[in-house]
């Protein structure tokens, strides 16, 4: 089964861009992948165009092999924008080669270890007086049956002030959990806002809440300092949306630095380096929070791996199956009750309707930027 062409879509999904790729056969066959790192979707058109050269004419069936020429091939190794289509193109193929062999991927993967995959969502507002929103919304998801809600450190339009934002911060937590009792399971991401002694006084206040995680505390370029919050702190931590392979994870794993490893597939190098990953981090007793605000083709990857992972902790879904470009790929993905199951058919359960495509041309965009009150640039 010989690559004939790679295709890479980059469509608009009303607040961004979701990046979408095809990888095509001389059988007939396709598989579709995903490419994370949104705003960034032109270079990753570009990284496409010029990998396409290498992969037409190549064995689809030798996944590893490609894998290793796309990362190493350039002798640099792949950072983030090469590792989003590394991951893009790996995702396709291993949805090529259970479509070749009549299999669903979780089955490639080593069959299912679970029935179903729980999930939590996204929610957003305030709790204060005058304005419970953010209540009414968990409340909301819980009666949809949700068993995770998660919400996050909240900016003002677009600024981010650390010591308000804390104060926020802390009020919701006391509100959610008295208004949700013991049995939801609360999820909260600091989204790389703070400093190492922001996140520490933060998590200290939020601990008698009983946080499932607390997500990405601070910024991911020094995994190093994990070392000075694990060791003031106990709640649990989530880290690791941004890392592009094993290697970026190597610190945080190897020295039980994270209780989850926030593993997106889209980004770290797809389902070949994903479960390498996932095998190093369960030796460690490190359990997998998928990150997945992406598109269908992402969830249906999450979905397919978490069923086959032993160490699997929850998915994030930012929105049900069938939400984003229902009319461009058909998923047999089915929702209930807070957990999202796969209907078995081949490869990842998906098929592409390529004239919808249109309907949804890129555009340009950016995500947001946050200030500080002096004007100085500060993570979104």
């Amino acid at each position: 089964m010989k690559i004939t062409d790679i295709a890479c879509y980059p469509l608009w999904g009303g607040i961004r861009n979701y990046t979408i790729v095809v990888v095509d056969t001389d059988e007939g066959l396709y598989g579709l992948g995903e490419a994370g790192l949104t705003s960034r979707e032109l270079a990753e058109v570009g990284a496409i165009e010029h990998l396409k050269p290498l992969l037409i004419g190549q064995d689809a069936t030798r996944i590893e092999h490609l894998w290793q020429m796309l990362s190493r091939g350039g002798f640099f190794p792949h950072g983030k924008v090469l590792g989003s289509v590394i991951s893009a193109i790996d995702i396709a193929l291993w949805d090529l080669r259970g479509k070749a062999l009549g299999v669903p991927v979780y089955d490639l993967l080593g069959g299912r270890v679970r029935d179903k995959v729980v999930c939590y969502p996204h929610i957003g507002g305030r709790a204060e007086a005058g304005d419970w929103s953010l209540i009414e919304a968990a409340q909301h998801k819980v009666a949809e049956g949700w068993k995770f809600v998660r919400w996050g450190l909240a900016e003002e339009g677009d600024l981010l002030e650390p010591g308000q934002a804390i104060r926020r911060g802390i009020r919701e937590w006391r509100a959610m959990r008295e208004a949700l009792g013991e049995e939801v399971e609360l999820c909260y991401d600091l989204h790389t806002r703070l400093s190492p002694a922001d996140a520490i006084l933060f998590c200290r206040e939020v601990a008698p809440y009983r946080p499932f995680f607390i997500e990405d505390p601070i910024r991911s370029e020094s995994p190093q300092a994990y070392h000075l919050l694990r060791s003031k702190i106990d709640v649990p931590l989530a880290a690791g949306e941004q890392f592009a392979s094993k290697w970026e994870f190597r610190e945080l794993i190897d020295h039980d630095l994270i209780d989850y490893a926030r593993i997106d597939l889209c980004i770290s190098g797809g389902f070949t380096e994903a479960k390498k990953i996932a095998g190093w981090c369960e030796g460690h007793y490190i359990d997998i929070a998928v990150h997945n605000p992406l598109g269908p083709v992402s969830t249906a990857a999450c979905v397919h791996f978490n069923l086959a992972i032993p160490n699997m902790g929850v998915q994030e879904q930012a929105r049900l199956p069938g939400d984003l470009f229902s009319d461009v790929v058909h998923s047999d993905l089915t929702f209930e009750e807070g957990y999202i199951n796969a209907g078995g058919a081949p490869g990842l359960g998906l098929t592409l309707d390529r004239e919808a495509l249109g309907a949804y041309a890129f555009r340009m965009t950016e995500l947001p930027h946050l200030r500080r009150a002096d004007g100085s640039f500060t993570n979104w």
